[in-house]
């Protein structure tokens, strides 16, 4: 983990200098994710500060920010993670699985029998559940597969599939995302220049095949200064790869249950990464 400093450069040597806008996520001790971005010092620097400060009425920064961000964000990705998806060329990793596309402090796994996940252990053809590793320190390697998919593949099913008819075929529904041990407190004391966010909604795809999602904050976005929330300011709206964002993971939270809004219920952790892309500030 690092922070960087005012003139973008990191504050230890051993780790890149922080470029273009970064990203973080914070967790609450509760089951809820908070997110936490730090933009790069010129965009803040270059950005008027009346047009980032929020409306009068916006009440100051709670102790601790509700909102699960993490989860509406990289839950994006998992429908890609099935042999159909695969099959019909509509998946981000076609002619990718088995290779290092993320981070290696990112391991992803499909697991129903995990002690905070929920639902059957069985899916919708009467197939058994099947624990998958998705991602593998940044590698990808299991990929989801109803019984059909898996006779044309010749592989065998994995107790993915949806129940029949359906033009999806499968998709992993128990995630897992391996978590660290890094608190809401360390990740913001660390950060020199953040935006804690406390909600993304109105997520849309941009590109498929590099998995580029936009939408905005809302409900609460905050400016940290040097290691604290200083106060309330506008929404932001973004364009960001989740490959990239992956790929820039510098800690993580612990993992626990969450809930979100754009995607069903995982296990994810809180999340610090960096070169997290906001585009515009909002007028709200």
């Amino acid at each position: 983990m690092f922070a960087a400093g005012a003139d973008g450069r990191s504050d230890t040597a051993e780790t890149p200098a922080l470029s273009p806008a970064g990203i973080a996520a914070v967790q609450h001790p509760v089951p809820a994710r908070v997110l936490c971005c730090f933009a790069r010092a010129d965009y803040l620097d270059q950005t008027d500060a009346r047009d980032m400060a929020p409306p009068p009425s916006l009440p100051e920064p709670p102790p601790r920010c509700l909102g699960c961000p993490v989860l509406d964000l990289v839950g994006q990705m998992f429908g890609d993670f099935g042999g159909t998806a695969i099959e019909d060329q509509r998946s981000f990793l076609n002619d990718r699985v088995g290779t290092k596309l993320f981070g290696g402090n990112v391991t992803i796994h499909d697991d129903c029998t995990h002690p905070l996940q929920a639902g059957p252990s069985f899916d919708g053809e009467g197939v058994a559940r099947r624990r998958l590793t998705l991602v593998d320190s940044g590698v990808v390697r299991d990929l989801a597969y109803s019984r059909g998919c898996a006779q044309r593949a010749g592989k065998q099913p994995t107790g993915h599939g949806l129940p029949l008819p359906n033009e999806l075929g499968e998709f992993p529904i128990n995630i897992v995302f391996a978590g660290g041990d890094t608190s809401i407190d360390d990740m913001i004391r660390s950060t020199e220049w953040g935006i804690l966010v406390t909600r993304f909604w109105y997520i849309r795809e941009v590109d498929p095949y590099e998995k580029i999602m936009t939408g905005m904050t809302r409900d609460g976005t905050f400016l940290i200064e040097r290691g604290e929330v200083a106060g309330g300011i506008r929404n932001f709206r973004f364009n960001q790869g989740l490959i990239e964002l992956l790929n820039h993971v510098a800690a993580l939270g612990p993992a626990v249950r969450a809930s979100g809004e754009e995607t069903f219920d995982m296990v994810m952790p809180s999340m610090k990464a960096h070169d997290f892309h906001f585009t515009e500030v909002t007028r709200f």
